[in-house]
């Protein structure tokens, strides 16, 4: 009996911890990072090992940098030698993509601080911390759609959205995915690519374990998010991840917690649930939900990224002018 009691006692003091940990978690003030004007399509959001940015891919063919709420965001990089400020700032024409580049996602290896990037015209590249025209590394894929760089061993997982319909075809109204999205692996050492997983639907970014043992990548139209492993005795082999997601998971991003990740999880097209507002899910490596994080101030957008960092969290959409800032 005083060892079922002293239980009993223990549970109720960690309930009563939890509850407190978890109201402290609450992400309820919004800001905005405003980007310059007629500048739209923050997609991806990352930051630097020394912490700076959010660097933020636009619609326009750019990578920019945020230089704080005095400078705003400034010109970091751009992905397609073709590009003419004149021609491209300030466009969201993707017939333009070919000449001023798409950039969609970005990743930093940081042992090297060089900037990774997939394009969805010009597939993957790779700047340096000064800037400027970025390297192609790979190309030939139809829509490179996320990347994540495992930094230990330079590794570059991306996902390639489809072999049959480009970012243009996706633009179309009604347009539904079809099921040949890729999950790849691109080898800085030997400059190959290699397919992991085949058959996703509406694949979105994916997101490396900090333990190195394996990597998450969404199934966008079948709302679920499967596990490839890197390590272990299930190496070479994928498995179903999470299927309770409320919603099409389009994003995945490490958080500041070892084995956590943040989900972004977007409900454009969706039929309207209890959580038909997108949202972020902080989950762990056992695909526990541990945190829901309602962004109702994308209502009518689709997100695409959330990040966390310094106890905030950046939203990017394809639809907004701004990166948007939620903070406890």
């Amino acid at each position: 009996m005083k060892t079922s009691s002293l239980l009993v006692v223990n549970l109720i003091i960690w309930s009563v911890l939890l509850g407190s940990v978890l109201s402290n978690n609450e992400y309820i003030t919004f800001n905005i990072l405003a980007l310059p004007p007629s500048v739209t399509g923050p997609e991806s959001v990352a930051f630097d090992r020394g912490g700076e940015g959010p660097y933020v891919t636009v619609a326009d063919g750019r990578i920019l940098k945020w230089k704080g709420p005095t400078v705003g965001f400034v010109y970091f990089a751009y992905t397609a030698p073709t590009r003419t400020n004149k021609l491209c700032d300030g466009t969201n024409d993707l017939e333009l993509g070919p000449i001023c580049g798409r950039p969609v996602a970005l990743s930093f290896n940081y042992k090297t601080s060089d900037l990774y990037i997939t394009d969805a015209f010009f597939g993957l590249l790779v700047v340096g911390f000064n800037g400027g025209l970025a390297t192609q590394l790979s190309r030939g894929f139809k829509y490179l759609s996320g990347i994540d760089v495992e930094s230990y061993t330079g590794n570059v997982y991306m996902t390639d959205a489809s072999l049959t319909f480009d970012i243009r075809n996706m633009a179309q109204p009604g347009f539904t995915p079809d099921s040949t999205g890729r999950l790849l692996k691109y080898d800085p050492r030997t400059k190959r690519v290699t397919v992991l997983i085949s058959g996703l639907s509406g694949v979105g970014g994916p997101a490396v374990s900090s333990d190195r043992k394996y990597v998450l990548v969404p199934d966008y139209v079948n709302m679920k998010v499967q596990r490839y492993w890197l390590q272990g005795p299930k190496r070479n082999t994928n498995e179903v991840f999470l299927t309770n997601c409320t919603g099409s998971p389009i994003n995945i991003k490490r958080t500041v917690n070892d084995e956590e990740f943040w989900v972004a999880v977007d409900n454009q097209g969706q039929q309207p649930t209890v959580n038909s507002e997108p949202h972020g899910l902080r989950v762990n490596g056992f695909a526990v939900v541990l945190q829901t994080a309602p962004l109702p101030q994308f209502l009518d957008m689709s997100v695409t990224v959330v990040q966390e960092i310094n106890d905030a969290l950046y939203v990017g959409s394809s639809h907004a002018d701004f990166v948007g800032v939620y903070t406890k």
